[in-house]
């Protein structure tokens, strides 16, 4: 009789381990979606490779619904499918997350109760909304003739600049947590709001890697992550080589930098490099911006001055309307060409170029020698290539 008790105690503690073991290696994701009766919700890992079935249930009159999966071994991203509507959630661990939504507006109503870390991804959700809309405002503004592109440039910097302010913090408080990894990830037409590639950015990369690197080793986000901000860090040290050639140091045209080949108002294109063997002023402007009138003016002195001695004036508009260029453009006595990408053109960034106006010096080789931006030097500069 004592070894029959024995045994049932055993088995009783055995189960009791097992059930323990099970419950402990899993999450529960339960709750309630109202007016969807008879419509199934889909329960699906947003992995790395993209949203993964794993579960899901046709809803009755209560709307009530249940999943269990396996915990994951850092913090987890998923979302709950009705239709086409989706709502995502993060799971950090070993956990019980009570849901409530509705289905006419499955993302807006969609709640999980007592979990600060889907309250603050639902934060970042919000600002990235309203980053984008207040994006979207500007881009039409812009398209519409209402507002300059120097205008359009400086409020999108500013948007994004108070966008980071509030997005930092989540991020720096808590890198390791599943908000910070899904906010240096958002995305605007799908361009990353934090840019890996630039140095002020970077950090946020870096403080998240490093923190999941360390609590969560050997993980596929750990690794992939790891890798992306590496790979960034040895972009960016590239960059930074070439922007201290352009800032300080000569660099041959033909083999430093790529040629620009733009148009002039009468449509025939033009190269820089053909202007081999003269001093060239290459100037980056935007004639529709109050500075525009005064700096030709000045450029028009400099260039009556030393045009006899091989002085040119290769100059890059990056106006987005055509016919203001054109118009502006037609009785300068330099080259005058245009970037038709506009304020989003790559030569911008090729050439580090941070504000406008902004000018580099050629010499005769058609290496560039000096880096212009107070334009109260540009004689004293130009004089020495001469």
């Amino acid at each position: 009789m004592k070894k029959s008790i024995e045994k049932i105690v055993l088995l009783i503690l055995l189960i009791g381990g097992l059930f323990a073991c099970e419950k402990g290696d899993s999450f529960r994701i339960e709750g309630n979606i109202s007016a969807a009766e008879g419509d199934t919700l889909y329960l699906e890992h947003r992995g790395l490779g993209g949203a993964l079935l794993l579960d899901s249930v046709i809803l009755k009159s209560d709307g009530a619904f249940a999943f269990r999966q396996p915990a994951p071994a850092n913090p987890e991203f998923y979302q709950l499918r009705l239709g086409n509507q989706t709502a995502a959630f993060a799971v950090d661990s070993v956990e019980t997350l009570r849901v409530e939504a509705e289905a006419s507006d499955l993302y807006r109503s969609f709640t999980v109760k007592d979990s600060p870390s889907n309250d603050q991804l639902k934060k970042v959700d919000a600002l990235v909304m309203q980053t984008a809309r207040r994006i979207t405002e500007l881009e039409n503004q812009h398209k519409a003739g209402t507002m300059d592109d120097i205008t359009f440039l400086t409020q999108l910097d500013t948007t994004l600049i108070d966008y980071k302010a509030e997005i930092s913090p989540i991020i720096l408080g808590n890198p390791s947590s599943a908000a910070a990894y899904y906010a240096v990830f958002q995305k605007i037409n799908d361009y990353l709001i934090f840019d890996p590639f630039n140095r002020k950015d970077y950090p946020m990369f870096g403080a998240v890697a490093t923190s999941w690197n360390r609590y969560y080793p050997d993980t596929e986000r750990s690794k992939h992550l790891y890798e992306f901000t590496m790979n960034a860090l040895k972009t960016r040290r590239q960059q930074e080589q070439q922007t201290k050639l352009l800032e300080s140091a000569p660099v041959e045209t033909g083999s430093g930098l790529p040629d620009i080949v733009l148009q002039e108002v009468n449509g025939e294109k033009v190269a820089l490099s053909s202007l081999k063997g003269k001093a060239v002023l290459l100037d980056f402007v935007v004639y529709d911006a109050d500075f525009s009138p005064k700096h030709n003016i000045g450029l028009n002195s400099l260039y009556r001055q030393y045009k006899s001695r091989g002085f040119e004036i290769y100059q890059i508009s990056f106006d987005s309307d055509e016919h203001f260029w054109k118009t502006s453009a037609d009785n300068l006595p330099w080259i005058t060409v245009r970037d038709p990408q506009s304020v989003n053109a790559r030569l911008l960034s090729m050439y580090n170029v941070r504000e406008i106006p902004t000018a580099f010096i050629l010499n005769r080789e058609g290496d560039i020698v000096a880096r212009i931006e107070d334009y109260a030097q540009l004689s004293d500069e130009l004089k020495k290539v001469l």
